[in-house]
């Protein structure tokens, strides 16, 4: 009942307008404030409308924001600027990639909840919004007309594998922009070369075509298939003599330390940079290495030697594009630019073949992700979960890829004036098209021509962190995510970007022996060298054109992936992930965070790009209903275990009281028509509304996860309360049997094993870890189980451990070293 009065009864306060902020909070530096302001984050939320107005005037932050470039002088040039310096700002364009931004306010909120006569400081920009109090859309004023999807300027495009001179080539048109180090610089500093596969599939790839301006090309932006290939044997230096054809589809390795593929006898007409006169095969790479290096960017992507033309003529054509490749007889000595070597490639200064295959591509190997054993335990009756211990890991680590895509998308849109309006368009989430400017970009043969380095290990700043084990790797996924210039202990980073999502992979799984994770983002969440990046979740066009547009004053689209990963099935997971309306008033510092609905994410890993998210559905679930999945799910595998494709997906929405529940199939999950709807003695298609009393379990829940125990036979819930006290509480269902799914030993193949969470009553909370708080003495939030972290010994697996993880404010400024933000992990043991 306690449960039930507080999450009907929370109300939102603002400790700011008050004059009470305490001197303690924390400060987000990218959204909206300098150093030494100091105000209150608050929580509020508001049922979308059509539009609404709070006369935001003052500067607040967008999704992709980036600081404003300083000029040669080091003298910021902000909206108002002149000369041949400015240029509009954001994630993605900026005039020098090479230069240090200067740091541009953002802004954070803390929210406080009265609860028993006490004030409560909330710890986050987001946590709780579900249950701050509604309003009504009466200050809604409609909006104008609007840019249709026809003005996005994005076509399709299409790419297809073709043969030629013996080597597989996948149709690549790719618009270069990457630093190229000389060979001294590459002595010092060595970057690893990812392999690739040539013939891999790219399962519903999102291609764009070329930009017609400056001749920028296509690219891919696909999913990611497991296996994971591995480059092949290293081969004997390269000397003066003609390379082909004793080398065709061998790789080469330039003074520069660029991998490139050798390919004879083959023309790529109607692409040419100015022709160059050299001697050598060796000295028309190094042109083609040499041509980048001045560009900054890499503009060119193959090198043509034909050695048979007379001494006077030009001998080397360098060549833009690899497109409609075409045979010829001019003998031509061909190299394709591919990526960084390795260290051992380039130590070196003389250029040498790195493959002993002398008629094919580089060749690769494969390794499938086993799944761990399961142990079930023995008897008919459910073995209550006991807590033997747990172990403080402590706050984990950011070490981000050394290297980026240098590949730039096509211009955005831009939004007709009647959109950017303050308020709620829901339009911009529904009827544009995703945005290649945003999501994880692939690592493959179309791309990997287009790695490079990045200048600086970007210092991050964020929160959230939930996620878990997907093909083989953790994942953490994580909200809101700025990006700053290394600092140091004494001197702060300066502010390069900010995105409502990114996502890292936890290195070395250095958990399984206790120690802290070491968490990597990957090559392809970089928008550019200095180490802004371009989120996880991809935003469409029209969300991020209205970022871009109300940059400064305070509003933006935000897709916020709050729960753990739902899998589905052995390589691919889904998130349910609202879509906010972030409206922050900067005279008064109070921000409205408006859940707009949610979108689907479709989430693959094991590529070397990193792991990415397709947006499936760009918007599945409404404003004004139930919040369905935002708060996680449960995957019902089917007889043909886990991993199949059979079975259901449910979802849990979190409402005051309780958890509703819904469910569909595993092959239906982006279908909204397909849900069914439980009512609290059967399923129907007929969705309740979020005043339901319909729960699976009561309570007032803030981060959940419900799993299937084998070890205990029975279901087990870890949560943390909307009580704000730091702590990881449990219970289990008490069912009068051992559960079984239909794939174990004894069980049912035509049941629903989860089916049984709707039977019978649930245990009494327990506790599960008391987290102490963060170093600025708020508590902790965004509290998860990463469920199958430890293999064959994991809980899920019939094992004894948990890891748990959480968000740790430290009342510190984001842009040092500590951050503003600690991602914490726990070892859990059971009985």
């Amino acid at each position: 009942m306690k449960n039930k009065l507080f999450s009907n009864g929370l109300v939102i306060v603002s400790l700011i307008t008050a004059g009470l902020a305490p001197t303690t909070n924390a400060k987000l530096q990218a959204h909206g404030h300098q150093h030494g302001d100091v105000f209150g984050r608050i929580m509020h939320k508001r049922t979308a409308s059509s539009g609404s107005s709070l006369n935001i005037t003052t500067l607040g932050a967008a999704d992709n924001s980036v600081a404003v470039l300083p000029t040669a002088t080091g003298v910021a040039l902000g909206p108002g600027c002149s000369g041949s310096h400015c240029d509009p700002t954001n994630a993605t364009h900026h005039t020098n990639p090479l230069t240090y931004p200067t740091p541009v306010p953002q802004l954070q909120h803390q929210a406080s909840e009265v609860h028993d006569g006490r004030l409560i400081s909330l710890p986050s920009r987001r946590r709780n919004r579900y249950r701050a109090l509604y309003t009504s859309g009466k200050d809604a004023v409609a909006l104008g007309t609007k840019v249709g999807p026809a003005s996005t300027g994005i076509i399709s495009a299409k790419t297809s594998d073709i043969k030629v001179a013996g080597i597989a080539l996948l149709e690549a048109d790719l618009e270069a922009q990457g630093d190229v180090k000389d060979a001294s610089d590459k002595e010092a500093e060595a970057y690893s070369l990812p392999a690739f596969d040539a013939s891999r599939s790219h399962p519903e790839p999102k291609v764009i075509v070329p930009r017609q301006d400056d001749g920028y090309q296509s690219f891919v932006l696909g999913g990611f298939s497991n296996p994971t290939p591995t480059a092949s044997s290293v081969a004997p230096s390269a000397t003066g003599t003609s390379v082909c054809p004793a080398h065709n589809g061998t790789t080469y390795t330039s003074d520069a330390g660029i991998v490139y593929q050798i390919i004879c006898n083959t023309d790529f007409p109607d692409s040419d940079h100015p022709f160059q006169l050299v001697d050598s095969f060796a000295g028309c790479v190094q042109k083609c290495d040499a041509y980048n290096y001045n560009a900054h960017h890499v503009e060119c992507v193959a090198a043509l030697f034909i050695g048979s033309r007379n001494e006077d003529a030009n001998d080397c054509y360098l060549k833009s594009s690899i497109d409609n490749p075409s045979p010829s007889t001019l003998q031509i000595q061909g190299a394709i630019r591919i990526g960084y070597a390795s260290s051992s490639a380039t130590t070196s200064s003389t250029p040498r073949i790195i493959s002993s295959s002398s008629s094919a591509a580089t060749t690769t190997s494969a390794s499938s992700v086993s799944s761990p054993g399961v142990t079930y335990a023995s008897g008919d009756s459910i073995i209550s979960p006991k807590v033997a211990g747990s172990h403080l890991q402590g706050p984990s680590q950011n070490t981000p890829s050394s290297q980026y895509l240098d590949i730039k998308a096509p211009a955005g849109i831009t939004l007709a004036k009647t959109l950017i309006n303050t308020g709620v368009n829901g339009d911009l989430s529904t009827v544009y098209p995703i945005s290649p400017e945003t999501g994880v970009l692939e690592v493959n043969v179309s791309t990997q021509s287009y790695l490079g380095p990045l200048t600086d290990t970007p210092h991050l700043s964020r929160d959230g962190g939930r996620g878990g084990m997907l093909n083989g790797e953790h994942l953490f996924i994580f909200c809101d995510t700025g990006s700053y210039s290394p600092p140091t202990s004494t001197v702060e980073g300066n502010f390069l970007g900010f995105v409502s999502s990114s996502v890292a992979i936890d290195v070395g799984m250095h958990g399984l022996s206790g120690k802290t994770l070491e968490l990597q983002d990957g090559i392809g969440e970089w928008s550019d060298n200095v180490g802004r990046m371009r989120g996880f979740a991809p935003l469409t066009t029209g969300e991020k054109a209205y970022n871009e547009a109300l940059q400064g004053n305070g509003q933006r689209y935000a897709i916020w992936p709050e729960s753990s990963l739902i899998p589905l099935d052995a390589t691919t997971a889904i998130i349910y992930a609202p879509i906010v309306y972030d409206n922050v008033n900067m005279a008064t510092k109070a921000a409205v965070f408006t859940y707009t609905g949610s979108t689907l994410l479709k989430i693959t890993a094991g590529d070397k790009g990193g792991p990415a998210a397709q947006r499936t559905v760009n918007k599945i679930f409404d404003q004004d209903e139930v919040e369905w999945g935002c708060s996680g799910g449960l995957r019902s595998w089917g007889a043909s275990g886990v991993g199949g494709d059979d079975g259901n997906v449910y979802l849990f929405g979190n409402v005051a009281g309780g958890l509703l529940l819904a469910k569909t199939s595993a092959a239906t999950v982006g279908d909204r028509n397909s849900f069914e709807y439980w009512g609290g003695s059967s399923w129907s298609s007929v969705m309740p509304s979020s005043s339901s009393t319909a729960y699976f379990i009561e309570g007032a829940f803030m981060d959940i996860d419900v799993f299937y125990s084998p070890r205990h036979l029975t279901f087990i819930i870890v949560y943390m309360t909307a009580y704000a006290d730091s702590t990881f509480y449990y219970r289990y269902l008490e069912a009068d049997q051992g559960i079984l799914p239909p794939f174990a030993p004894g069980g049912d193949s035509s049941s629903d094993y989860v089916e049984n969470i709707l039977k019978y009553k649930w245990s009494e909370q327990q506790l599960l870890f008391k987290a102490s708080p963060g170093l600025s003495g708020k508590y902790i939030y965004s509290g998860g189980a990463h469920l199958g972290y430890y293999g064959s010994n994991d809980i899920i697996n019939g094992g004894t451990k948990m890891l748990l993880s959480w968000t740790s404010p430290t009342g510190l400024d984001p842009s040092t070293l500590t951050s503003e933000y600690q991602i914490v992990t726990a070892e859990v043991d059971f009985v």
